[in-house]
This record gives C-alpha cells, sequence and structure tokens, in this order.
C-alpha cells in the first residue's frame, strides 16, 4: 500500500472527477492490504478536516456537510455533501479530496471551502415576538447562525425569511416577512427580518427627565440615528451605545430608559420618538484589582492606571486607566497586549468595584538595529546610546522617542530629517529598527559633536 494516494476531488463549479480503471484496482488492493475497508467504491472515514474557514469553525462546516467519521462512504455521499456546503449560502465554492490515513484503516477527508466574505450581524425589527426564542430557534435550525451573524446572500435570506415566517406563523401573525442588508450605526451594515412594509424614519429625538445632562447634548448624542429606519430594539440600543456613556461617565451607571414613546411627526414623514430617562444616582469607584496572572506586577499596572478610588466612577477615566495599563505593558513587549473588565455594583453603598483580566500574549523582543546616512563615528555613537539592546523587551515608542532626544539634545551638527522605521517579525515574535539621518543642505547626513545624549528612558 506503500505510495498509493487516491485523491477524489469536486469543485463548486464542477462535476466529478471520474475514477480511472487502475485507480480502481489499485483501491481494491488497498483493502487486500488491509489499509480500508472497500465496497463498492466506498471508504470508511478516518478523520475530516476543513481548510479556507475563516467566519466558521470546523465543526459548523461538518455539521452541514453532514458527514462523520466511521462512516462508508463514496462518491455519491460526498456529491451530497459538497451540495449541503453550497446550499447553506456561505461558501463561494466547495471542493473536497481523501486520501488514506497513514497507520491506519481509513482515509483523511478535507474539505475546502471558499467563504462569502459579507458577512453582518442579524436583527429582528418590529416582529413583536420575544427574539431570545426566535434566534435560539434559528440557532437549532441552522449551525453558521451559532454565532448570530449571517452571510449576505439570497439563499440564506429565503432560508431565513421562511423560518422566521413558520415561527410567526405559530403565534398567529401572518404578516409577510422579508430579509436584506440595511445600514445599521454609521459604517456598518446589519441584516434584518422585518414585515414586508416600509420601516418609518425617525424624524426628531427628544428627552425628559434629564437634568443631569442638557437636552441639547443628548440630542446630539443621538444625532446619528435621526433618518434611520425606526424599531424600539434597534433605537435601544442606540441609547445604550451613544448615551450611556455619558451618565456613566459622571457616576450614573443605573441610569435606564423605561419609557420610548413615538408620534407621528405633522410636517415630515417618520415619528417624533421620547424617551424618558432615569438618571439614578451618582456612584464611586471602590477599588480597582487584577485578576489572574500579569507579567508586570499587579500594583504597578494599578498605579500605571492612575485610578482615582474614593471619587465618582467616570467610566470614561477608567478606560483611559485602562489604556495606560495597556501602554505600560505595550513598553515591556507586549505588542498584542489585552485588558478585558468586568464591574460590580453595590446598590446600597453606591459603590462600584472594577475587576480586571490582562491577556498579556507573547512578549517581543528586539532584534537588529540598522543606522543609516551617518558616518562611523556617528554610527557608533548611536550605536552606543541605544539603550534597547538586542534580547531585550521591544518598546514601539521607544525609536521614536530616541529620535526626538538625539535632536533635543543637540547631539549632531546638521541634522536634517531622521525616521524611524519598525519591522515586526510576527513568527519569531521580534523586531527590527532603521534609523535614518538626514543631513542638512549638501550634507549626506550629521557630524557628531560627542557623546552627549542618553537617548532612552
Amino acid at each position: 500500500m506503500k505510495g498509493l494516494l487516491l485523491v477524489l476531488m469536486l469543485a463548486a463549479s464542477a462535476g466529478f472527477a471520474q475514477t480511472s480503471q487502475p485507480a480502481q484496482k489499485k483501491a481494491t488492493r488497498a483493502a487486500v492490504d488491509g489499509r480500508a475497508t472497500i465496497k463498492d467504491g466506498r471508504w470508511p472515514i478516518e478523520s475530516l478536516k476543513v481548510e479556507g474557514n475563516h467566519n466558521y469553525t470546523v465543526q459548523q462546516v461538518l455539521a452541514i456537510a453532514g458527514l462523520k467519521v466511521g462512516q462508508v462512504v463514496g462518491r455519491t455521499e460526498f456529491d451530497a455533501a459538497r451540495d449541503r456546503l453550497l446550499a447553506a449560502g456561505a461558501f463561494d465554492t466547495v471542493s473536497y479530496t481523501f486520501a488514506p490515513e497513514a497507520g491506519t484503516r481509513g482515509f483523511v477527508a478535507t474539505f475546502q471551502v471558499t467563504e462569502i466574505e459579507q458577512v453582518y450581524p442579524v436583527q429582528f425589527d418590529d416582529l413583536h415576538v420575544s427574539e431570545r426564542d426566535l434566534t435560539a430557534t434559528l440557532k437549532a435550525k441552522d449551525p453558521i447562525f451559532a454565532n448570530g451573524k449571517l452571510p449576505a446572500s439570497q439563499p440564506v435570506f429565503q432560508r431565513y425569511q421562511k423560518w422566521v415566517q413558520e415561527y410567526l406563523a405559530a403565534k398567529g401573525i401572518t404578516e409577510k416577512i422579508i430579509g436584506g442588508v440595511i445600514p445599521g450605526r454609521p459604517g456598518e451594515y446589519v441584516i434584518s427580518f422585518h414585515p414586508d412594509r416600509p420601516l418609518p424614519a425617525v424624524a426628531l429625538i427628544l428627552f425628559k427627565g434629564n437634568q443631569v445632562i442638557p437636552q441639547s447634548k443628548l440630542q446630539d448624542a443621538m444625532q446619528p440615528s435621526v433618518g434611520m429606519p425606526y424599531t424600539e430594539d434597534r433605537f435601544r440600543e442606540a441609547l445604550n451605545a451613544a448615551v450611556r456613556p455619558l451618565y456613566e461617565a459622571r457616576g450614573r451607571v443605573r441610569v435606564s430608559f423605561p419609557s420610548i414613546k413615538t408620534t407621528p411627526d405633522k410636517d415630515v414623514t417618520g415619528l417624533n420618538v421620547t424617551v424618558t430617562v432615569d438618571e439614578g444616582e451618582p456612584y464611586n469607584l471602590s477599588k480597582v484589582s487584577i485578576e489572574g496572572p500579569t507579567p508586570l506586577k499587579p500594583e504597578e499596572l494599578i498605579e500605571a492606571g492612575g485610578f482615582k478610588t474614593g471619587a465618582v466612577a467616570n467610566f470614561d477615566q477608567i478606560g483611559d486607566g485602562i489604556d495606560r495599563m495597556k501602554k505600560s505593558l505595550r513598553h515591556a513587549g507586549y505588542m498584542n497586549a489585552d485588558i478585558t473588565m468586568r464591574r460590580s455594583i453595590n446598590d446600597d453603598k453606591r459603590l462600584v468595584d472594577v475587576t480586571l483580566w490582562v491577556d498579556a500574549g507573547t512578549q517581543f523582543t528586539m532584534r537588529k538595529l540598522t543606522i543609516l546616512g551617518l558616518d562611523l563615528d556617528g554610527e557608533a555613537e548611536i550605536n552606543r546610546i541605544w539603550t534597547m539592546k538586542p534580547g531585550k523587551p521591544f518598546n514601539p515608542d521607544y525609536p521614536d522617542l530616541f529620535l526626538k532626544t538625539v535632536r533635543d539634545e543637540g547631539l549632531f551638527d546638521n541634522l536634517g530629517k531622521t525616521k524611524a522605521d519598525v519591522k515586526i517579525n510576527d513568527q519569531d515574535h521580534t523586531a527590527d529598527v532603521t534609523l535614518t539621518f538626514g543631513g542638512g543642505p549638501n550634507q549626506p547626513g550629521g557630524r557628531g559633536r560627542g557623546g552627549r545624549g542618553r537617548g532612552g528612558y
């Protein structure tokens, strides 16, 4: 059986490639050799793989394909699996191969897919049913809906229109449903399923019950929603994205919008939307703590954040503090560091505790420094005062700061433009830096005055 490779491939636009007679004979010999059990041109699946997937997991793709390890399959089953994947409306092309799995009695099968690139979040507008229950029903029907997003393709729209229609009919709602791509938040798009009638647009937004923040500032925050199709769910999302942060910057973490009422505008076609605001009381920031491992000492990171405990819990300032913590991690070489936050609210004492989790990622180190535009003496001086030596943590802000220090301290005469170029090597998590020094008029570069600069911090 050594050297045997049986490959069956199907492209989305092509038919099945017929297996030649010699290949069939070899496959029969494979059964004799004990590699696999073959009956009528069918093979047991030892393992299943997927290539080319980005938006969907291997499990989602295989759930649509409908094949399982151990199943004895051939041309008919793979054709059907390919057709199911194409019918899902999530893939531009689908092909497959299968070949002997070394050391086993079965074959490894691989599906190669090219996904449709236009994938958007899904929302349900003006349906007047539980969105949570509807979403759970659709996820049970379609594996690709597991992440709450769908590809923008007609097969998907038609399939989901039918499913939503059936769900509504079971609730006694017979209105026709359509689906398609519509504008969402500024610069974003969503797939909306809604009744087959025009959604009214927002003409004017008014607030009542607000005292801490004036009407004009709240209206400015919601201005992008004016002119957009109105549904209460979508409008509440906009309130939470645009207005809630204004209150949380003032410690009003329990702000709510208990009532939203709409009336037709008298002058234009659209709705006037009146939002009742319950501003709540201000809460203070009690403490900020870090849970889990961090590459830097937790107390150092908290200090870098500059959080103002005991004062009003201003979540704009808390966000700025988290950004300062990320900057400290970046300076230590953790270029892709991320920090997530959870807050615990004590309503009795009106206090907020903030807990942070640090995902530092891999540390990047300095690999190579290249200096252009200086004579040998100048280059030697730069190498001397450059403190980020090979193997040290890479600080992405250091090269520009170094050049600023060189210029501010007047280390070179006739120094023209300078530039720092950084090349990040993701494979080995290193960085190469090139410093380019330009001279004054008719000068190729600067001439050193001697060792004055220290070039670091």
